[in-house]
């Protein structure tokens, strides 16, 4: 039976079996020296400068329409054009903070500033932090920011904590997710305000520094560009799309796949990046649209890969696993949309049944 295969979703109140590694700190070694003698690790800098450059230009180009058409109400078909910018901005940032640009701190730093806080309002520091967290741990309950019980929840025990209004949240957060992630966009940027009390004098004075110049450019644009109307629609539009756009490329990755607990605390680099993530098949248009982030899996073996070479490495992850008998779980686009709410859903279940 092949190892290539289909999520199977472990059931929220009854993990999966635990794939046991006598000798977990070997396993990942081979794969790392592989990859390295490939060259798969040396940085792309002329990729990500033709992408950061291109990127730019065409931020520009939806700045100049806005100018020159924002007194009709056509310019709200720029609204959907800037929300995908605004997207490859963001997994240009997300790239940076692993180092996959630069090797250098200061410069991987000033790109996520200009790329995070400036023209998205979203705070750098903040989603560094957040990140890094998640990929130490991935999917674990207590370690990992991204399974923590907030709007959502992702085991049977934190729904059951919830009542009121948030365990009807929880009965229905299947069918919510996607209409929620209209919202992503704004709480993005309310995070990163928040997250100015954590950081210390300087970083917080150039963060919030930066953040509110996203804030007063992004309004000066609207007010000087359309009218109010016009300016409160496309923004609205903008924004929900963008909030969109970034769920649809996070969701996919981690959501119904195995959620260590203390057992699992004891699994080797290679395991607990393999086990938790899933990758999406497609081609060029599907790995444009979610970033590269569709190698998921190769993405968490390798942070600091560069993202185009995620693709390149995949064949090789794929044998290495194979030749352990680990899973390398990799599924269709819309699947795994799927799968992943069929196990959000399958949590909120105790809570539909008491109604």
């Amino acid at each position: 039976m092949s190892l290539v295969t289909e999520t199977a979703l472990p059931h929220p109140g009854n993990p999966a079996p635990r794939q046991s590694a006598p000798d977990t700190g070997s396993e990942f070694t081979p794969l790392l020296r592989d990859v390295k003698g490939q060259g798969l690790l040396d940085r792309r800098t002329g990729w990500y400068a033709r992408t950061i450059v291109t990127n730019a230009l065409a931020l520009a180009a939806v700045v100049t329409g806005m100018a020159l058409i924002g007194g009709s109400w056509w310019v709200l078909v720029l609204a959907p054009v800037l929300a995908v910018l605004c997207a490859r901005t963001a997994f240009i940032g997300h790239d940076a903070g692993h180092a996959q640009i630069s090797g250098s701190r200061v410069t991987s730093r000033r790109i996520g500033l200009i790329h995070g806080n400036l023209l998205l309002g979203m705070s750098y520091a903040w989603w560094n932090d957040k990140h890094n967290r998640h990929h130490a741990n991935p999917n674990h309950v207590d370690k990992d920011p991204d399974v923590a019980a907030d709007v959502l929840v992702f085991t049977s025990e934190q729904a059951a904590t919830r009542a009121g209004f948030r365990g009807w949240l929880t009965r229905h957060q299947a069918w919510l997710f996607f209409p929620l992630t209209l919202l992503e966009g704004l709480a993005l940027k309310l995070y990163g305000f928040k997250d100015l009390r954590r950081q210390s004098g300087r970083e917080r004075l150039v963060e919030g520094t930066l953040l509110l110049a996203h804030v007063a450019g992004y309004v000066t644009l609207l007010a000087t560009t359309m009218p109010l109307a016009q300016a409160l629609a496309f923004a609205a539009l903008h924004q929900a799309l963008f909030g969109l756009h970034l769920g649809m490329a996070f969701a996919p990755n981690h959501k119904g796949m195995e959620m260590p607990d203390a057992d699992g605390e004891k699994w080797g680099h290679l395991r607990r990046q393999v086990l938790t993530s899933r990758n999406i098949r497609g081609g060029v248009l599907t790995d444009w649209f979610l970033g590269g982030l569709n190698y998921q899996v190769e993405h968490h073996l390798f942070p600091s890969m560069p993202r185009p070479h995620l693709r390149l490495a995949q064949s090789m992850v794929k044998a290495h696993c194979r030749d352990l008998g680990i899973p390398y779980t990799e599924t269709g686009l819309i699947d795994s949309y799927r799968q992943a709410l069929r196990y959000m859903h399958e949590v909120g279940e105790p809570l539909r049944a008491d109604i």
